[in-house]
């Protein structure tokens, strides 16, 4: 019988701001979360390190190039641990693919509307802030 732990999938994300201070952020294409928006991220791959998993999926998700920083913080929904990195852009155009129907900057009023239609991913806006890593922007 598999325990808890094996059930669990370790995911990672990142939390990137640009120069004006706003969050980059993904509209889910799939589950869990389809048509929301979320941070970019996904599942760390078997053998695959998490700086490696966040450079990987910020690049096929959002079309950037990152540099993964510290650990922000660590979530559990689900079966998915979500560990997230701030990240800086190093290069790349921002264009959505792989999981992501759309991908854009979001200031901080931008983000609050998102919230408050409820287009966003459960409990994403109360952990940015509690994390103190909203847009300022």
């Amino acid at each position: 019988m598999k325990g808890l732990r094996d059930a669990t999938v370790r995911c990672v994300g990142g939390i990137v701001h640009d120069d004006q201070g706003r969050l980059l952020l993904i509209r889910r294409a799939n589950d869990p979360g389809s048509g929301q928006w979320s941070l970019p991220g996904g599942r760390v791959e078997p053998g695959e390190s998490d700086e490696t998993a966040v450079i990987r999926e910020l690049r096929e998700e959002t079309g950037l190039d990152v540099i993964p920083g510290t650990l922000v913080g660590t979530v559990t929904r689900g079966p998915y641990e979500i560990h997230d990195y701030a990240c800086t852009v190093s290069g790349g155009v921002l264009t959505p693919g792989d999981d992501a129907s759309a991908a854009r900057w979001s200031d901080a009023a931008d983000l609050a509307a998102l919230e408050a239609a409820g287009e966003v991913v459960d409990l994403l806006y109360v952990t940015l802030r509690d994390w103190g890593v909203l847009p300022w922007g």
